[in-house]
């Protein structure tokens, strides 16, 4: 294991992962759709008052006032340390990211018609 990780390493796991298939597909987070917006359960507080940027690929909840980044929301949801949050993340790169798409793209749908 290294001591540390590559600033390219780190950038591309903050970025490449989708924040929002990584709340709802791998990390499981319970999540729902309001006014057409993706929110999730805060993993800090527990409350529903949050939000994804797509664009920056962060979340944030507005309760606790807490940003995430993929690497932060996988230590706290997973309890790891940042070792061990960047080599699990590692490894969901490997998976096909299309298929995660269009599965949370299928959900949002269908959670919207109820």
């Amino acid at each position: 294991m290294p001591n540390r990780y590559a600033q390219q390493t780190l950038r591309t796991l903050r970025n490449d992962i989708p924040i929002a298939i990584l709340i709802a597909d791998i990390l499981e987070l319970p999540w729902k759709t309001a006014q057409g917006h993706f929110r999730f359960l805060c993993p800090r507080c527990g409350g529903f008052d949050t939000a994804t940027n797509p664009k920056t690929n962060l979340a944030r909840c507005f309760t606790c006032k807490q940003n995430f980044n993929p690497i932060d929301i996988t230590m706290i949801v997973k309890r790891q340390n940042f070792r061990e949050a960047v080599q699990f993340l590692q490894g969901i790169r490997k998976v096909d990211a299309k298929e995660l798409c269009d599965g949370i793209a299928a959900a949002m749908a269908n959670q919207t018609q109820r």
